[in-house]
């Protein structure tokens, strides 16, 4: 095996709109960002290491992925993200509480929310180093990979696609599912372990809302609570913003005021039992 931790995953510099289709080297070619913990499987004769982004094992973290490459029989090296499907989205906090356990609460955890590992790069295969390889090439033996081993939980192959209306799509219907955007990447790049030279990016979802409070001063608010007003004319706290950089504090206290007594609905209704208070 040529390919031995720990190996520098390539990055995605972020952008603001999804790239041209003849942006990338070779064509662009897009996939699904994941809410989850961007993985590398090296798995030698029955041997397996995970490792983080930021180069930390991960191995005793996800026993469920660790079984599953010592179980495959051959060599590999897989880029991806570990993830973790609860009620309908994404769970990052479940991904998280795996973190510094110990075996038995580990295992306790793998059985009650077992974890994914949704591959999107092949670095190495029975000996072959792939790290100078366009993306569809490494692509297509990725592809031959799960098809010859007929994969199934806890692996997931990534949608891929040149279709930049696909894309969109992704951007605008997954993120309710904990889909954070869209990476774009070169169909000729070659993995460069380290560098950032594909592009994310990231789903934006907007709605108007009414500056009902703060906190800490309205010269220079520490975080918003938002409010909308219902069917009755009651406004109605929604949300609260995470916390406020100090330039974006200074740019408000700017604009806010003190709401006169004459202001529709100036007592704020608290949100219902267990709705949700940050974005």
């Amino acid at each position: 095996m040529t390919v031995t931790p720990p190996v520098a995953p390539m990055l995605a510099l972020a952008v603001p709109q999804l790239p041209g289709p003849a942006a990338l080297p070779g064509g662009t070619v897009f996939e699904p960002k994941y809410d989850g913990y961007r993985m590398l499987v090296f798995a030698h004769a029955g041997q397996v290491y995970l490792q983080s982004r930021n180069l930390r094992e991960l191995t005793a973290a996800f026993p469920e992925i660790a079984g599953a490459a010592a179980s495959l029989g051959e060599d590999v090296v897989l880029d991806g993200e570990a993830v973790i499907y609860t009620e309908g989205r994404l769970d990052f906090t479940a991904l998280q509480q795996r973190m510094n356990r110990r075996p038995g609460a580990v295992a306790q955890l793998a059985t009650a929310q077992p974890a994914h590992f949704v591959a999107f790069d092949l670095l190495e295969h029975a000996g072959a180093e792939m790290f100078s390889w366009p993306i569809a090439k490494r692509r297509a033996a990725l592809e031959s990979l799960f098809q010859g081993h007929e994969l199934q939980s806890p692996w997931a192959l990534t949608p891929s696609t040149t279709d930049s209306e696909q894309a969109g799509l992704w951007l605008q219907e997954w993120a309710d599912v904990g889909v954070e955007g869209v990476v774009a990447k070169g169909a000729a790049q070659p993995y460069l372990p380290g560098r950032r030279g594909w592009r994310k990016i990231r789903a934006h979802n907007s709605a108007e809302a009414i500056i009902g409070a703060v906190t800490g001063p309205f010269t220079r608010p520490s975080s918003l609570l938002l409010g909308r007003y219902t069917s009755r004319g009651r406004l109605r706290l929604v949300a609260r913003s995470t916390p406020l950089p100090p330039p974006l504090q200074r740019e408000l206290g700017h604009l806010l005021s003190p709401a006169g007594a004459s202001i529709p609905g100036r007592t704020c209704a608290s949100p219902p039992t267990g709705a949700a208070e940050s974005p």
